[in-house]
């Protein structure tokens, strides 16, 4: 373990005293696009007892964005450390303390992701600790199913993915391969396709639509030319992902570019889901059987009359009607630590049938 990593970020380890008493905690991070969470948990005893209602968190920290694929390896784990440094600080625990930690971070795509992020963490946390590495799908599934890993989740907010487990282990994901590689349906990708309209409509292409006025005032720009200056000043994923609002407002207000680009939206969305559901075949031989749908991010929240998260479970209920949608209770940062908690939990019983 290394006192020393970004500066001096883990003074504090030494400079404080540590008021928990040496009382075992967990570390859970949700890490996106947007933004990174870790809450600090106590650790639990195990038993057949539900886990408590409301569970008891120590800490919460936020810090922007943990992206690799978006910030670079080095920015994104400098945001990690500075989150879990930050959880620990307001918990009034140390590095010591931590029994486990479960990182769950977009970008993590395939084993070797996991595997260099864990060689980073081992230099971090002293040989005690346990560490998994998720994508953050996985927390956000669990922040649905309390931390187990069964059933379909679908996260769409900047960035979109669907992925699912089976309660036999196997795996599946459709979607998710950033903006670039068509994350249609997500926060990013409408407000692209809006602001494509504009430009179309602006020279000719397509037909005319409130978006224009409506995203150039929002903008303070005074012409359609203005807004390419504007986007490509700073082509973030987040930054354009945030005018979603202005277009469901457009469809609402009666814009049929705005309903077109809504609806391809959902169609895409669900297509993700279905896609999962087919290959595990969640849905059972029949395709009657029932799974949980775990719902997440800011394009699937129901607070406009153009609810797009209702429209994606009609589409999907249409063909799976056996399909349990949920909107999580807790965050996924909670999740994640949850799935920490399990993982724990299930090696802890192998350890026991081992020693029989």
């Amino acid at each position: 373990m290394k006192r020393y990593r970004n500066g001096e970020i883990w003074d504090f380890e030494q400079e404080m005293p540590v008021t928990r008493d040496g009382a075992e905690v967990i570390l859970g991070l949700d890490g996106g696009t947007t933004s990174t969470v870790c809450i600090c948990m106590p650790f639990i005893p195990f038993s057949d007892a539900p886990l408590p209602d409301p569970l008891p968190l120590l800490a919460r920290a936020v810090a922007g964005c943990s992206n690799h694929n978006s910030v670079g390896e080095i920015a994104a784990r400098e945001t990690l450390e500075q989150v879990m440094a930050d959880a620990l600080l307001k918990s009034g625990s140390d590095r010591s303390a931590v029994c486990a930690v479960c990182l769950a971070v977009s970008g993590v795509n395939h084993p070797t992701d996991q595997e260099r992020i864990v060689n980073w963490l081992r230099d971090i946390f002293p040989s005690h600790v346990r560490l998994y590495v998720q994508n953050d799908a996985v927390a956000a599934l669990a922040s649905g199913t309390l931390g187990k890993l069964h059933g379909c989740v679908l996260i769409a907010g900047t960035g979109t993915i669907a992925y699912g487990f089976t309660e036999d282990g196997r795996e599946a994901r459709a979607a998710g391969a950033g903006p670039i590689l068509g994350d249609w349906g997500s926060g990013y990708g409408i407000a692209a396709q809006a602001l494509t309209a504009i430009i179309r409509a602006h020279d000719g292409r397509g037909p005319h639509t409130m978006l224009t006025s409506s995203i150039l005032d929002a903008l303070d720009l005074s012409s359609p030319d203005e807004l390419i200056g504007w986007t490509y000043a700073d082509p973030s994923w987040a930054r354009i992902a945030a005018l979603v609002p202005i277009v469901v407002s457009c469809a609402e207000a009666g814009d049929q570019v705005s309903n077109e680009i809504l609806i391809d939206s959902v169609q895409e969305l669900a297509l993700s889901v279905k896609a999962v559901v087919q290959r595990l075949g969640l849905c059972g031989k029949d395709g009657m059987g029932s799974f949980p749908l775990v719902m997440v991010g800011g394009v699937l929240e129901a607070n406009k009359r153009w609810d797009i998260g209702k429209e994606v479970i009609n589409c999907i209920s249409k063909d799976y009607p056996g399909t349990v949608p949920i909107r999580p209770k807790v965050e996924p940062a909670i999740g994640a630590a949850l799935l920490a908690w399990n993982f724990l939990m299930k090696e802890s019983q192998k350890e026991a049938c081992k020693g029989q």
